[in-house]
């Protein structure tokens, strides 16, 4: 096959394709108060040396713990003064997060398979339209983190791979709530047996972590407006919400299939206008259902497929998921089983969940929620690994393309460099 024989250059080729993409979308971010919260912390920090302790605000329970929001967009500004420099960060690490994955994925499958995962994961609208200034962006790289430390543990323990398995939980923490889908999975993998942990390691990462959260701790028990939501504190949920009321549940398992189709996100899709063609208002609106239209049908159809992926990988697994003294057969077995402890924190988190989750809620999973799909494609990448790979690249370009310009975070009419220094400007410099 053509371009499994040429992989390192469609490798190249792609990758320089998705950072170009990832820019494009950066550029065209619109400011909301998900990125201004993330853009003052930051600023503080570099313009005026505080570096504020708790994260972006929750939907229900309060900031997120640690200082980690603000270094991420405090420090590059340190290293140069450019609102590009905490943009050019979280696009390099996506960039990181794609090699570790890859570092896995290439020890499990071969070429044909690890091509497909290079295109449905690095040029993927669900990772791209994450190329903004906001704290479930960053998440991938732990996502990718975590298993790339996993993986390295299957057979023999590490200090240094415990440690950074711990301190990608950790981190995690301090940018989104989800990071309990993460300890969840750890859990797992220890109950399963299929990880040889370095206990020291363990340690040390936990120590790491307990050390960086020392000054939370401390905001925390000075600061009430922290610990709740001011907005949500009457709103009657409570801890254990999600699984009473059973639907939370079901909507949480139903991204896990959204993650590894191509039903991307409303927000995605369904703001598009085409208004930026300047074209007559009969023509735009013709437009606008013929996208929708073709979206949804190819979505339809990939929903069918992800449905049939998580099916054999139900029908594969079903018998060794919680048997724990049941040997692993295969590296890709091990990756299977991983999955499950992926899709098994989901499950928990929702019914511990005080809210209704939205994709961003879930998206640390996303890396996890397609690998099914490369299972399942195995058995058809002889006679379609060519034009399945150009027909979703050329997909993805296009949907990428009108989401970067003409969606409810994206707009052709901003300006992502020139609104970060007006509210800079307005808010660090010269408060009023």
């Amino acid at each position: 096959m053509y371009l499994e024989k040429k992989f390192h250059t469609v490798q190249f080729l792609l990758l320089a394709l998705g950072l170009f993409l990832s820019f494009f979308y950066a550029q065209h971010q619109i400011l909301t108060g998900d990125q201004t919260q993330m853009l003052y912390k930051g600023y503080m920090g570099a313009y005026m040396g505080e570096w504020i302790s708790y994260g972006n605000a929750a939907s229900v329970v309060g900031n997120v713990p640690g200082s980690m929001i603000s270094y991420v967009v405090g420090l590059p500004v340190l290293l140069y003064d450019s609102p590009w420099s905490p943009m050019v960060f979280l696009i390099l690490l996506h960039l990181a997060s794609y090699f570790l994955l890859d570092n896995v994925i290439k020890d499990v499958f071969k070429t044909d398979i690890r091509l497909v995962f290079l295109v449905i994961y690095w040029l993927n609208p669900w990772f791209l339209f994450e190329n903004i200034l906001y704290n479930p962006s960053y998440l991938f790289f732990f996502s990718a983190l975590h298993i790339w430390s996993a993986y390295k543990q299957k057979d023999q323990s590490s200090f240094l791979y415990s440690a950074l398995h711990v301190i990608a939980i950790g981190l995690a923490l301090q940018f989104h709530y989800s990071w309990l889908i993460l300890s969840i999975l750890s859990l797992y993998l220890v109950y399963r047996n299929i990880v040889k942990v370095n206990w020291y390691g363990v340690f040390f990462g936990g120590a790491i972590i307990i050390i960086s959260l020392i000054p939370y701790a401390i905001e925390y028990l000075d600061n009430k407006e922290i610990r709740v939501n001011q907005n949500a504190k009457d709103s009657g949920r409570y801890i254990g919400w999600g699984g009473v009321h059973v639907y939370p549940v079901l909507k949480a398992i139903l991204y896990w299939l959204r993650y590894d189709s191509f039903i991307f996100p409303n927000k995605l899709i369904n703001s598009a206008h085409f208004d930026w063609l300047g074209i007559s208002a009969t023509l735009q609106t013709v437009l606008v259902y013929l996208y929708k239209a073709i979206v949804f049908t190819i979505g339809a159809a990939s929903i069918y497929i992800a449905f049939k992926a998580n099916q054999l990988f139900y029908k594969t697994m079903k018998s060794k998921v919680f048997k724990r003294s049941l040997s692993v057969d295969s590296k890709e077995e091990w990756l299977l089983l991983y999955v499950f402890g992926a899709l098994f924190g989901v499950f928990i988190s929702a019914i511990l969940s005080p809210i209704v989750f939205g994709y961003w809620h879930l998206i640390i999973v996303f890396p996890f929620a397609i690998m099914p799909f490369l299972v399942y494609f195995k058995s058809y990448s002889e006679k379609y690994l060519n034009k399945f790979v150009i027909f979703i690249t050329i997909y993805f370009i296009v949907v990428n393309f009108i989401g970067a310009i003409d969606s409810r975070k994206f707009s052709i009419e901003k300006d992502y460099a020139n609104d970060v220094k007006e509210y800079v400007a307005k808010t660090i410099k010269n408060p009023s």
